[in-house]
């Protein structure tokens, strides 16, 4: 009986010790070494293995999803198309349809080799330069170039089999929804591929 209490006894303390999730080095010699604090507690469980010892962790408590930057690579089809056609009217003695033509080419081959879009954890945002510097308000609707996903209600890309412009709509902008269109001057699987991840799937199928 007195042996029974004694036993009894060991136990009542834990009632004074931190257990509202706060756990402070507890040892044992099965489960090695777990600590703990108020938002997870952290096990680690060493075991050997025909003499190798290895460690299992595991992490218990809120978890946070983290998914990678993801930044498409520059295309330089649409511009190189533009180009050569441009080429191609002044080899016919068209000037005034080459001009126009010309100079949308150019403008696309400079924007190819500056412009970037930058799919975050949470956003998508364009971005300007090698060292990927903000590129300011949109001068066409105002605001930021940075739109998240979440507000994202419905986008597009034409054409799949060699797409050349994308469209989104999102509400972040104005609440009753603002379009956007872009030319694709990124590699349009990688943008297809993380727009359907990041944003949810499109109508249109994905670019062969």
């Amino acid at each position: 009986m007195a042996s029974a209490l004694l036993s009894v006894s060991r136990f009542l303390p834990l009632q004074n010790r931190e257990l509202g999730g706060f756990i402070r080095n507890f040892r044992s010699p099965y489960l090695g070494e777990v600590t703990g604090s108020k938002s997870f507690v952290r096990r680690a469980v060493r075991r050997r293995v025909h003499g190798d010892c290895f460690v299992v962790a595991s992490v218990l408590g809120q978890k946070v999803k983290n998914r990678e930057t993801v930044i498409p690579d520059p295309d330089y089809r649409i511009a190189s198309v533009l180009l050569g056609l441009s080429g191609g009217l002044i080899y016919t003695n068209n000037l005034l349809p080459a001009a126009p033509v010309g100079l949308l080419g150019l403008l696309l081959l400079v924007q190819t080799s500056r412009v970037r879009f930058v799919f975050d954890n949470e956003a998508l945002e364009v971005k300007v330069g090698e060292q990927l510097q903000e590129s300011g308000e949109n001068v066409f609707v105002g605001g930021k170039n940075r739109w998240k996903y979440s507000t994202f209600v419905n986008w597009e890309l034409w054409w799949p089999n060699f797409p050349i412009l994308v469209y989104f709509k999102e509400t972040q902008t104005r609440p009753e929804g603002q379009v956007h269109f872009f030319p694709v001057i990124f590699n349009g699987k990688q943008l297809y591929d993380v727009m359907v991840e990041r944003a949810g799937p499109s109508k249109t199928s994905g670019p062969k």
